[in-house]
């Protein structure tokens, strides 16, 4: 059968546009680790069918992910560290790329690489210590802190996903995926995390008082929301993808960070982007693409 040039078009600009999502999120060494993620031969932390695989392999995670930041950003002594070791404004896309090599390996990977994985990442945050502008000290391994940083994520990447991703948990499957992220969350070095929605809740009220804007954390919202790392073109939809992640921030966390609430304009504009650039996203990051 003759080749339709319509299809074809639309399968390159799948295919490019894929290429040129994963290359963002996962840098140039991401194919290679993509495959080794994958097809490693030896048991996995979690199973195909775990809930923390269908949330973290979903492409509501490009949501989740900056209102992981944003939120992470209020508690001060995270802060400190992000903004003292961590190069976040200098080398952002370096940030996310280990972000993301770290969830994609704990989630889909090997339990041999997951076990390296984490090991590496504790010896990097035993280095991690410092004194944050208001005199207190922070280390990157104090149990209590790492809470907060796996608290903030997975209320982040759960809210994106209730909201944009592709099949929605019920109550069950919130709990689950809780229950999956704690797994990774103790081998990190977090004490107590939540194992379900409830618990999440309750941990997330808990650090409330912990919680302020600090110039930091305003600091990193304008950067992240105003001043991203991208080239022109790219920067109408990352608004779209920001503007949902702000849309899913806490009232309170808003006005920490001097964020706008604007409910009429975020149900009938920002969900209506949102799941647009979100579902563009899953259809371009599914398509087939060479190993490299």
């Amino acid at each position: 059968m003759p080749t339709n040039p319509v299809t074809t078009a639309l399968g390159d600009l799948r295919t490019s546009l894929g290429e040129k999502l994963f290359a963002r999120v996962a840098g140039p060494e991401g194919p290679r680790r993509r495959d080794r993620i994958h097809g490693a031969v030896g048991p996995r932390w979690f199973e195909e069918d775990a809930r923390i695989r269908q949330v973290h392999g979903d492409a509501s995670m490009f949501v989740g992910g900056i209102r992981a930041l944003l939120l992470q950003s209020l508690h001060p002594l995270a802060m400190a560290g992000v903004m003292d070791h961590s190069g976040f404004e200098g080398d952002p896309w370096g940030r996310l790329q280990r972000t993301s090599y770290f969830l994609a390996v704990t989630t889909f990977g090997t339990a041999a690489d997951a076990e390296k994985m984490v090991a590496a990442v504790r010896s990097v945050h035993e280095r991690v210590v410092g004194t944050a502008p208001d005199g207190r000290a922070y280390a990157a391994s104090d149990p209590h802190l790492l809470r907060w940083v796996h608290v903030a994520e997975i209320d982040s990447f759960l809210a994106a996903h209730q909201r944009y991703g592709k099949d929605p948990l019920d109550a069950e499957g919130r709990d689950a995926y809780v229950a999956d992220a704690a797994r990774v969350a103790e081998a990190i070095g977090v004490t107590d995390p939540p194992r379900c929605e409830a618990e999440l809740r309750q941990q997330l009220r808990d650090f409330r008082p912990e919680l302020t804007g600090t110039p930091a954390a305003r600091q990193t919202a304008r950067f992240l929301l105003l001043n991203p790392p991208l080239p022109l073109p790219a920067r109408v939809p990352y608004g779209g993808l920001a503007a949902a992640a702000v849309g899913l921030m806490p009232v309170w966390a808003r006005r920490e960070l001097l964020l706008p609430y604007l409910p009429v304009t975020e149900r009938l504009l920002v969900r209506t982007t949102g799941s647009a650039l979100t579902k563009t996203i899953r259809w371009a990051m599914v398509a087939p693409r060479p190993s490299v």
